[in-house]
This record gives structure tokens, sequence and C-alpha cells, in this order.
């Protein structure tokens, strides 16, 4: 899985990456905000797209001055299956709360970070999970489960899957790992509250 370029997995084209930006808002643009969101491609390259597109109905434009407005066409018939592809970040988080809402011994807290959490993942990036148990969840059921969701997030994906599990009472003695610093700053709660874990280390 491609976060940067979630339409990959169907088209590694421009045109990917245009309907990508294009399906996750409900807002118009000019070839030239586009341009600026998409700065590695070159401007008359987004417009070539965006004519092709228009004409199969998917993106509508409407004449803005000397420019032209683009928008997603939410009505077409493929309009849906390009948001679920536009969205497969947010689905993935959304699976492993599932996931986590259906664990005998859930995690106290849990977060996505590293460059999934900033959407910056290529296909072989490792996902990498954050994980604080509670100090008496057994080792070996606490494993298993672990494992399972590691090789169904794989399967989901194509990523490997990189779990870091901490108990409870690490977290005061392990405080100042730049870890938490990052998890902190950037990561993407999956179970339990960020504030929780934010009190637990102390701000750091």
């Amino acid at each position: 899985m491609d976060a940067q370029h979630p339409l990959a997995v169907v088209t590694p084209t421009l045109d990917g990456d245009v309907l990508a930006v294009l399906a996750l808002v409900d807002e118009a643009f000019t070839t030239g905000q586009l341009h600026r969101t998409l700065s590695r491609f070159s401007e008359d390259g987004i417009r070539k797209v965006l004519a092709r597109l228009r004409k199969q109905g998917i993106v509508l434009s409407e004449p803005a001055g000397n420019a032209y407005l683009y928008r997603f066409n939410r009505d077409h018939l493929a309009a849906e299956p390009i948001r679920a592809l536009a969205r497969l970040r947010q689905t993935l988080l959304s699976r492993i709360e599932e996931r986590f809402e259906s664990w005998k011994w859930p995690p106290v807290y849990a977060a996505v970070f590293g460059s999934m959490a900033r959407a910056t993942a290529g296909t072989s990036s490792d996902i990498d999970l954050l994980l604080v148990k509670d100090d008496d969840v057994p080792n070996e059921e606490w494993d298993a489960q672990l494992e399972e969701l590691a090789d169904d997030v794989s399967k989901w994906t194509g990523n490997d899957v990189r779990p870091i599990t901490f108990t409870a009472s690490d977290l005061a003695r392990r405080r100042s790992e730049p870890l938490f610093s990052e998890v902190l700053a950037e990561g993407l709660t999956v179970c339990g509250q960020r504030s929780w874990l934010q009190r637990q280390i102390g701000g750091a």
C-alpha cells in the first residue's frame, strides 16, 4: 500500500494522484492549485489529466474568469470506488481500531506512527505500531493476538507490520525515549486516549 499514492494500486499514473486529491474534498481546484499540491508533476501534465478525466465524466469543470475550476463528480457511478481507494489509510486505521475492540486483552493505548502516520509510506515501508499493554495481560495470549493482527494488516496492505509493545509499568522508567515524543507529535491513536499516554510519560 502506498499512502502517498493510494490509487496506484489500480493506476500508477498521474490520473490516480489527481483523483486522490479531488475525491477526498468537496472543493473545486484550478490547475495551478492542483499543481501546488502535486508539485512534482508539471502543470501541463495535470491539465492534460483533467481533460481526460472530464471526458470520462468523473471530473466536472466550470469557468472562473480566465481559468477553469475542476471538481470531483460525486454522482458518477465510479465515484464511490474511487473515494474508497483514496481513503485507504483511513480505512486501515478504522480496521485496526475495530480489531482492538474485539480483543480479549485490548491495549491500554495503541498508535500508528512513522511514515504511515505521516502519509509518506510506500509499498516497501513498514507499518509502525506502538502498543501499551496492561501488566497483568498474559504474554502468550497477547503475542497470539498481536501476531494475528500483524498478519491481517499485512494482508490488507501488502506492508510488513513492526509492532513495539510496552507494559504500562515500562512507561515511567522509559519516558525519555525519543519514540514517545514521536508518537505524541504525529502518531495516530487507534486504541485508548492520547492524553493518557501524555500523562504517563509526563508530557515528554
